[in-house]
């Protein structure tokens, strides 16, 4: 089926992000499977891990019932300034989270020693990362959080994880986004495509790159970062 965008403008939105906000409530009250946001400090992520949480903070504390776990990877060799604003940003979320006592819960993964960048590019002697031979992103970014979600799904059976994935990014996304859906073994929870104990929720699947940013603009961030200062990021 031909998926359908909306946009948030300023008659609808309100309406909009209540039907999110209920719908996140919904599932996160419905069993006690832990939650991993998976979170970079970019535009999605942010707009993801703000809703989870304007959501959460209007249940009742009776109704936190499990942690939902705010991911980053930090490969060690990202750009300084993102670097700085995302590590801002989780000590930010772990501050606000225990003022407000909310149940979630920042940390931060990083390549093991065999799979960091200089004992990969100096030690053994690989090329540097290009578009037809990108070693890098498996090893630095997928790996440490692969390795993270696993060790939850050990503990505790089974995770969701909760993603800023959107259709309209790209064709490609789109039809990756319809594959997986296809395969949905609960409404709104599709299979993850390596680990097969993880369901993968995607609340913002439907927005549009400006619904994004008019959310990220008209609601404040409720752990204290500045989103204006993300926008001027982006553009800069």
């Amino acid at each position: 089926s031909t998926a359908v965008y909306f946009s948030l403008n300023p008659p609808t939105s309100a309406a909009i992000i209540a039907e999110a906000k209920t719908e996140i409530q919904s599932l996160y009250c419905s069993d006690t499977t832990p939650w991993l946001i998976g979170y970079s400090g970019g535009k999605d992520s942010t707009a993801v891990l703000q809703l989870v949480w304007m959501a959460l903070a209007d249940l009742e504390p009776a109704s936190l019932i499990k942690p939902v776990f705010v991911l980053t990877t930090d490969t060690l060799v990202e750009n300084p300034i993102v670097a700085q604003w995302v590590n801002l940003s989780l000590s930010r979320v772990k501050t606000a989270a225990e003022e407000q006592a909310l149940p979630f819960k920042p940390h931060l993964a990083t390549p093991s020693v065999v799979d960091s960048f200089w004992v990969n590019l100096m030690g053994k002697g690989y090329p540097a990362p290009r578009h037809k031979f990108r070693w890098c992103t498996e090893r630095m970014k997928i790996n440490p959080t692969t390795r993270f979600i696993r060790e939850l799904v050990s503990k505790e059976g089974e995770a969701i994880i909760v993603l800023g994935a959107r259709r309209a990014e790209s064709a490609s996304r789109a039809a990756r986004i319809a594959k997986y859906d296809a395969k949905a073994v609960r409404e709104h929870l599709s299979p993850h495509n390596d680990l097969p104990a993880a369901l993968v929720y995607k609340p913002i699947v439907d927005w549009l790159n400006d619904d994004v940013w008019v959310f990220l603009m008209s609601y404040p961030n409720p752990w204290g970062h500045d989103n204006k200062s993300l926008m001027t990021m982006y553009r800069s």
